[in-house]
């Protein structure tokens, strides 16, 4: 329908129309790059400085954090310490409570050939009890990590034995040498219970 009311134009007309469009096109043109010309403008426009004041209060904020946290670690661990020293005690007691408990069996069997002692004149029935409740005993103790040293013709360690006296040793290999143990010495758990009294070759 335009093209066909342009036909009926004069060509002076034409031209002035066509004149007419292509200033609306430069002027919506130029709108438009005024509108990104203002957007690049807002884009580029510097970032506000931050004041004195704006600095103290983000050290200000970030002191109260960490002293919260500080204040936050301290509790944890006065919680811990007293959580584990009541932990510790409570297992100290306990272990003593088993060990005396295993023990009463023993008790129990000493008291029993106390009482054949004096009802019994069967001298060698009474050893091999004895015998017996010595090898339950040696037994228990060797289930709480207790055991015996074998002192006696080793050489002779400061750290695990006590020299109560010197003697002649009976040959040159006996010399610096445990001959003989007068109180035989314990580990528990591979440390020294009771120092082993012995008697060195000198």
């Amino acid at each position: 329908m335009k093209l066909k009311f342009k036909r009926n134009m004069s060509k002076k007309e034409q031209e002035q129309v066509k004149e007419e469009e292509l200033q609306q096109e430069e002027t919506q043109t130029e709108a438009q790059n005024a509108e990104v010309e203002s957007q690049n403008a807002e884009e580029e426009q510097p970032a506000k400085e931050e004041t004195p004041e704006d600095k103290i209060a983000a050290l200000q904020a970030e002191l109260e954090k960490s002293q919260k946290e500080y204040l936050f670690l301290m509790a944890e661990f006065d919680n811990y310490r007293k959580r584990t020293v009541k932990e510790k005690a409570e297992l100290i007691k306990n272990g003593g409570e088993k060990a005396m408990l295993g023990l009463l069996p023993v008790i129990d069997d000493f008291e029993r050939a106390i009482d054949a002692i004096d009802k019994s004149s069967d001298v060698e029935g009474l050893k091999e009890g004895v015998d017996l409740i010595y090898n339950k005993f040696m037994k228990y103790l060797e289930s709480q990590q207790v055991k015996p040293m074998e002192s006696t013709g080793t050489d002779f360690d400061a750290d695990i034995y006590e020299a109560v006296t010197t003697f002649p040793a009976p040959d040159e290999s006996m010399k610096g040498k445990v001959i003989d143990t007068v109180q035989k010495g314990y580990t528990i758990n591979e440390k020294v219970l009771r120092h082993a009294k012995v008697v060195v070759g000198q």
